[in-house]
């Protein structure tokens, strides 16, 4: 488990293949994504991208999103659209950052629950 510098957000990055042989990396994120966090998880998604395939963020222990967290999760999203390699998907959102999402609108965009 690697934690990020400056705050209690915390990852676990497993990667493997799907039935058709494409790339998975699922990263499973626990504690906070707040304005102190929210690079990492940047640091950590971004270069993924251009790699394809897709991009499992696991959500169900994530306790607390912010302004800044949240604008990371859209950021990240755009850029997988953006370059049309990868999938990136939200999965098990825990219910108080779905609350969150739907609040903002972004539930649809971010998440295949809504």
């Amino acid at each position: 488990m690697a934690t990020a510098a400056g705050g209690p957000f915390q990852y676990e990055v497993a990667k493997s293949t799907d039935d058709i042989g494409n790339a998975v990396t699922t990263i499973t994120c626990h504690g906070r994504l707040v304005s102190e966090t929210s690079s990492a998880m940047r640091g950590l998604v971004s270069p993924l991208i251009p790699a394809g395939g897709r991009i499992v963020l696991d959500l169900s222990d994530l306790s607390y999103l912010d302004s800044s967290g949240l604008g990371t999760l859209v950021g990240l999203k755009v850029s997988a659209i953006k370059q049309g390699y990868c999938r990136l998907e939200l999965v098990n959102v825990a219910p108080n950052i779905l609350k969150l999402l739907r609040m903002t609108n972004l539930a649809q965009l971010l998440t295949s629950q809504s």
